[in-house]
């Protein structure tokens, strides 16, 4: 049975910083996407970040450019988001994605977590 449970989430001050983990187990997600995904109070879940297996390639929505960094070690199964510089509006439940055929594609990922709360205070 495939699991992604994610970690890091919490309250963080407007500028702060936070780092989530996503760690998978039951398979190995070789040749495929894993990524974030994040769902705001009363909005839709939208694209936040990606990268191939390989890590060669990484996308990131407009909203977050230069401000998180994604990354993957593939030995431990588990991808990384770094969050500086946040703001309020990055408030959202933050939800890990595996099994993806295309990066930044919701309905492309085959496996999600549970998700974890991100707060930015102002």
């Amino acid at each position: 049975q495939v699991q992604l449970v994610e970690s890091g989430g919490g309250l963080v001050q407007a500028g702060g910083s936070l780092r989530l983990s996503c760690a998978a187990s039951g398979r190995t997600f070789v040749g495929y996407a894993m990524g974030w995904f994040r769902q705001p109070p009363g909005k839709a879940r939208e694209f936040v970040s990606a990268l191939t297996w390989s890590g060669s390639n990484t996308y990131y929505a407009d909203s977050v450019k230069g401000r998180f960094t994604i990354s993957r070690d593939n030995a431990k199964n588990t991808v990384y988001l770094q969050m500086n510089s946040l703001k309020p509006e990055d408030t959202a439940v933050y939800y890990c994605a595996a099994g993806g055929r295309t990066a930044w594609v919701r309905n492309e990922y085959d496996y999600w977590g549970q998700g974890t709360q991100v707060t930015v205070s102002s």
